[in-house]
């Protein structure tokens, strides 16, 4: 399989150039790139949180424990003391990144359920469902970090694949296709409750509406389309003067990219944990 640093390079180059084309198409505000192409990012090394001894997994299970201890810490911030905050924070920390993560090896295989397709929904459903309501995006900008996670998680799989083959060597690893599936079919039971914490997700995410509206726009295909070759020369070296002229003067260019065809946050009412 492919290593930890190729995973996290090709993610980073397959997040970098869907960010520009959101950036270029006016998505969303470039404040909220941040967010989605990390999204990306992560997806690109999610599937190996199943790895025990994986970066991956040490950085996820590293962060769920930051981010748990956290949110118990201000849920009690005002009815225990600060002796009894520390251990409670502590105690969480040390729960999540140690106890939850041996219990989860424990009971998961390598190249298993969370090696599918079916894993890449779920975490793309609890992607939006983070964003909306614990980040509180917009439910536009929410689905677009999904899809962002959802393909750096599907070209992990790719890739995984792409390593099973030995070109050099002119065989094929026994490896080959335990990367990429829709489930594991080894693991029946495992499949099952994945398709149902799949489902579950689903139905517990904000509304796709406004994102399939916002990226189904002929307007902003035929905009994408004009800015995706430069109109003179590259760079604008040597652009003919009538060129820079306009440049200067900001006719005959798009619109200055602002918020985005996504809005850029939730309404204050809908800022509510489900």
């Amino acid at each position: 399989m492919a290593n930890f640093t190729t995973h996290i390079g090709a993610g980073t180059v397959q997040a970098g150039i869907l960010a520009t084309l959101t950036l270029a198409a006016d998505v969303v505000a470039p404040e909220n790139l941040v967010a989605v192409t990390l999204a990306g990012v992560l997806g690109s090394v999610l599937p190996d949180i199943d790895l025990k001894d994986s970066r991956a997994s040490k950085m996820m299970f590293a962060g769920l424990g930051v981010f748990s201890s956290f949110v118990v810490l201000f849920a009690f911030a005002e009815r225990l003391s600060v002796v009894e905050l520390m251990m409670l924070w502590l105690g969480m920390l040390v729960a999540v990144r140690y106890g939850l993560h041996y219990l989860f090896h424990r009971l998961s295989v390598h190249r298993g359920v969370w090696h599918s397709l079916l894993a890449g929904v779920f975490w793309a459903a609890v992607t939006a469902i983070v964003m909306k309501y614990i980040l509180g995006r917009h439910e536009g900008v929410a689905w677009l970090g999904a899809g962002f996670l959802f393909l750096g998680y599907l070209q992990h799989l790719i890739l995984d694949e792409i390593y099973s083959v030995d070109v050099m060597n002119h065989r094929i690893k026994s490896s080959f296709g335990t990367a990429l599936k829709i489930y594991d079919s080894r693991y029946r039971a495992a499949s099952a409750a994945m398709a149902v914490a799949a489902v579950a997700a689903i139905f517990m995410t904000p509304s796709p509406k406004t994102f399939v509206d916002g990226i189904t726009q002929r307007q902003l295909w035929a905009g994408l389309n004009k800015r995706l070759l430069p109109e003179g020369k590259w760079f604008g070296v040597f652009a003919p003067p009538q060129q820079v002229l306009l440049r200067a003067t900001g006719a005959g260019r798009p619109a200055d990219i602002t918020t985005g065809t996504l809005p850029d946050r939730a309404p204050a009412a809908e800022k509510t944990n489900p």
